[in-house]
């Protein structure tokens, strides 16, 4: 064999060796969303302790909810959410979910959300959506 083969056997590990480790590094191995990371469904008191410019802190919620304001569908919210037409009459990105525990990665236990399909969808019927319980 001549070096120059030699040479490109090696170029495939080298480049798993660089580009594995950046690989890595952009999967979600915590299991939280784009909304999650973004502090969709997250705790709130004020607008400003929401993340994201047009976040709304609905306060109608125990410990407040921070859902994105004015989504006119589902394309209008981060990857994990979707939209929500709420009791004001006005349309939210929410939290979707599968279980209790989708719902509070920004939450503490004391205002934990729960999985619910109590809402109005106002795209396309995504199932179930993170909800706390009303109240302050």
């Amino acid at each position: 064999m001549n070096r120059t083969s030699d040479r490109f056997r090696r170029v495939p590990a080298a480049l798993f060796m660089t580009l594995g480790p950046l690989t890595a590094l952009s999967c979600e191995s915590d299991g939280s969303t784009e909304a999650d990371r973004r502090g969709v469904g997250a705790e709130c008191t004020v607008n400003a302790d929401c993340t994201e410019p047009n976040q709304t802190c609905l306060t109608g919620f125990k410990g407040g909810y921070c859902g994105v304001k004015g989504c006119v569908d589902d394309a209008g919210c981060p990857s994990g959410s979707a939209c929500v037409t709420h009791t004001d009459n006005t349309n939210y990105c929410f939290l979707v979910c599968d279980t209790k525990d989708n719902c509070n990665t920004n939450r503490t236990k004391a205002n934990e959300a729960n999985c619910s399909g109590s809402v109005t969808w106002a795209d396309t019927d995504q199932g179930k959506a993170c909800i706390p319980s009303s109240g302050n």
